[in-house]
């Protein structure tokens, strides 16, 4: 901005329009495919709307915002020489970038940390699993493996055990369960001691 250097301009806008272009195309395609797999998914498989077609599409989003940008400083320094008009918009979408990046990266950083599900979604869980009145969970952990969606590992103690099937059938899909490992102990008091899991 102090110091600037001169501009072909007419390469200059030829190349940020070209490059309007192309991102605006791979936003489409993205975003198609986005609202695709947002909210698809199923327990077992993993359909759902992740962070790399999320990281994907804010980069082009990115660089068709920042093509935009350029075209406006690149026409404001030719037609009405405000050549301080370039660095000025690189520097916004940087911040631009910038914000969206901050965003991203507190979304994911819950998942690669396996972040604790809501103390609500536990609860609801284990009163699901508790219903029959025989069934009492002695451990529960659930934890974010993805947006909206969960692994659930689960002990429960019975005098009349089910199978492990039987327990995860308990938990609805639309709880966003995907993955749920059920660890079964026959309660002391009975006839015989053991344990299953699956």
């Amino acid at each position: 901005m102090l110091n600037p250097v001169e501009i072909v301009f007419n390469q200059a806008i030829f190349v940020a329009v070209l490059g309007l272009i192309v991102n605006g195309l791979c936003v489409f395609i993205l975003g198609g495919n986005d609202a695709g797999h947002k909210h698809h998914h199923s327990r077992g498989h993993d359909h759902h709307h992740d962070h790399n077609l999320r990281s994907a599409y804010l980069h082009v989003m990115a660089d068709a915002l920042t093509s935009i940008l350029a075209i406006i400083a690149l026409l404001a320094g030719k037609y009405y020489g405000l050549i301080w008009m370039d660095p000025t918009m690189g520097i916004v979408g940087a911040i631009l970038v910038a914000r969206w990046s901050y965003g991203l990266l507190g979304s994911t950083s819950a998942i690669l940390l396996d972040r604790q599900a809501s103390t609500e979604l536990q609860e609801h869980i284990r009163e699901l699993v508790e219903a029959d009145g025989d069934t009492k969970v002695t451990d529960l952990h659930l934890w974010s493996i993805g947006p909206e969606i969960y692994a659930a590992q689960i002990a429960v103690v019975a005098h009349d055990p089910q199978s492990p099937e039987h327990y995860k059938a308990l938990i609805p899909e639309s709880l966003g369960v995907v993955h749920i490992s059920v660890e079964i102990h026959l309660c002391p008091s009975g006839h015989v001691e053991g344990s299953r899991a699956a």
